[in-house]
């Protein structure tokens, strides 16, 4: 039977996975501290430029998301020192759907932001750029 090439030969499959994870976790964070910054600008450009109270709530109201969900990352991140520890599987089941919903929720939320900074901005071009 041919050997199956792993990263660290030397670790356990369970301990890979939760490096994987962990790396996850810290790109979701990373980018949604990058959007906590990216929407203070949005925040700035649509009181400047368009004035519209509806979009302005809109987008506090992803700024609130964003920062709730940042901190269920923070958190869920502090507890991934327990997911190494498992020796059940229903406890690892547990952790993968944990990861399994972070990750689908990180998705959805990172879908939303997108529609909503694409409409602004598309707003903001509507109003300042004449149409040939």
């Amino acid at each position: 039977m041919k050997s199956v090439n792993r990263p660290y030969i030397h670790e356990s499959i369970s301990r890979i996975v939760a490096k994987k994870d962990k790396l996850e976790i810290t790109n979701w964070t990373e980018s949604m501290e990058w959007i906590n910054e990216e929407l203070q600008y949005l925040i700035q450009l649509e009181k400047r430029f368009l004035g519209n109270p509806s979009m302005h709530q809109r987008l506090l109201v992803v700024q609130r998301e964003n920062q709730l969900r940042l901190g269920t990352l923070y958190r869920y991140e502090r507890t991934m020192i327990n997911a190494i520890e498992c020796d059940t599987m229903e406890c690892d089941a547990y952790y993968l759907n944990t990861h399994e919903k972070n990750r689908d929720g990180f998705r959805d939320h990172m879908k939303a932001y997108t529609r909503l900074k694409l409409t602004l901005l598309s707003k903001i071009l509507e109003r300042f750029c004449t149409k040939h």
